[in-house]
């Protein structure tokens, strides 16, 4: 093994590590925003994922700069987001120690898409009284516009 004989610069950003794959394939809200209980009742979040990334031309409109009225090149974001489809509701009781879940009711038809993914067993559709509620909900693969995505 060579070795280098005067200290020199490290290659590549600490900002991308530890590297280590995924934890999981389909992405996951991992925070919601503040609910303000004056506005009525809607949804929250949107799942989405990455599909590609690609480059755009545009006039940047920026008095004072360089390149005010001028074209630059910038890259973007590829983002789908295939129709979503509830599929169940989760109820959700306030306990000392924060809400806790109470009942969990699942839709009465159901694609074969969405039932290979759960247990044998599933809960019927029953009416409940929660203090919280939160909506299962499920995205096909197969609505987005490109034809075919990897698993």
């Amino acid at each position: 093994m060579s070795h280098r004989k005067f200290s020199a610069p490290r290659h590549g950003s600490m900002g991308f590590t530890p590297k280590k794959r995924s934890k999981r394939h389909r992405g996951k809200v991992k925070a919601f925003p503040k609910d303000d209980p004056t506005k009525p009742i809607h949804l929250t979040a949107f799942i989405g994922f990455k599909a590609g990334m690609t480059h755009i031309v545009r006039e940047v409109d920026k008095p004072g700069s360089k390149v005010n009225k001028k074209e630059v090149v910038e890259a973007v974001t590829i983002l789908e987001t295939p129709p979503m489809v509830i599929v169940g509701i989760v109820g959700y009781i306030d306990t000392p120690r924060g809400p806790r879940q109470f009942k969990t009711v699942w839709a009465e038809h159901l694609s074969e898409d969405c039932r290979r993914r759960f247990y044998k067993n599933c809960l019927p559709l029953v009416r409940i009284v929660a203090l919280l509620c939160m909506l299962l909900c499920m995205s096909s693969r197969y609505c987005t516009a490109r034809e075919s995505l990897p698993l």
